[in-house]
């Protein structure tokens, strides 16, 4: 786990990577391929690298750019390596919202009229005053991503359309058993309340029925880097020794003081404890199978009441 400072919630690039990234890069071909012919692509979060990787199989080479979850994905330095990805990428998919706002001055700084951005905020109709950023955590996100990187694939390589084609249907058809776990989750738990440290999985929190009993002043605070007010942790700790809720949904990627310490009090209140991620857990994950881990991670905690402080 990486320790929590105060931090803006949106990432930037500095002045010094930007020069270096204008000025060494400048004369890179953003529209080359892979050895091998393969296209290459970058994924800004390994959660939607793997969607490219499934979807464009071996006719692509495929970069995540955050893969660490024992990183904060919040206080992420560029390095050079990752410029050059960027730069030499044929297809990015970015979260957008400010989340990797790294990635669009790095595409600003290797211009190329032959790329192609899938801007997930964009792609979804977002507007700029979205609250929660990790957008990934919505169960009908990664379709829509899927659909746009197996659009985007076919037009950069149109002999490959029906493969890419192919391998679309076989990814929606993966989804039917999140899909069911989901429903299912609902029907036997709506309107169960529980508290959470920032919003990582409020998404799909929702999506699962559960009511989020955390003060949304309290997960923003968190989610900056900013320490909650003294009035808004004692109403947070007092939802937890009370038991007004049944479960703590923990940021596992980075933690601070005050996290720590609402995780103690789960802990002594005997309140189960789930891990949630930012970025994909790895190994032995893909998309489809971390979702499906968080459900069942959420499920064990509210049937039998124990912690699941690692995914399995």
């Amino acid at each position: 786990m990486t320790a929590r400072g105060p931090r803006p919630w949106h990432r930037t690039v500095t002045a010094v990577a930007v020069v270096a990234v204008a000025v060494g890069l400048s004369g890179c071909n953003s529209g080359a391929t892979s050895p091998g012919g393969a296209i290459a692509a970058v994924g800004a979060e390994n959660q939607y690298a793997n969607v490219i990787a499934q979807i464009g199989g071996r006719y692509v080479h495929v970069t995540a750019i955050m893969s660490n979850p024992s990183v904060d994905p919040h206080t992420f330095e560029v390095s050079t390596s990752v410029a050059q990805e960027v730069a030499q990428a044929r297809l990015i998919v970015q979260n957008g919202l400010g989340y990797d706002q790294f990635m669009t001055q790095l595409e600003s700084a290797s211009p190329s009229s032959s790329r192609r951005v899938i801007d997930v905020q964009h792609l979804l109709g977002l507007s700029d005053a979205t609250r929660n950023p990790h957008l990934w955590y919505k169960p009908t996100t990664m379709p829509a991503v899927a659909r746009a990187i197996e659009r985007d694939l076919a037009t950069i390589a149109p002999s490959h359309a029906a493969y890419f084609a192919a391998h679309l249907a076989r990814f929606d058809s993966s989804l039917q058993t999140l899909t069911a776990s989901i429903a299912d989750f609902r029907a036997r738990a709506s309107g169960t309340a529980v508290a959470t440290t920032e919003p990582v999985a409020d998404y799909l929190l929702s999506a699962l029925g559960l009511v989020n009993a955390t003060p949304w002043r309290f997960q923003a605070d968190v989610m900056n880097g900013i320490d909650p007010s003294p009035e808004d942790v004692a109403a947070l700790t007092r939802l937890i020794r009370d038991h007004r809720v049944a479960a703590l949904c923990y940021n596992a990627q980075v933690t601070s003081s005050v996290t720590q310490a609402l995780r103690a009090v789960a802990q002594s209140s005997h309140v189960p404890i789930v891990a949630v991620y930012e970025t994909m857990p790895q190994p032995g994950y893909d998309y489809q199978s971390w979702m499906l881990a968080e459900v069942h991670a959420l499920t064990f905690a509210l049937r039998a009441h124990r912690s699941t402080l690692v995914l399995r």
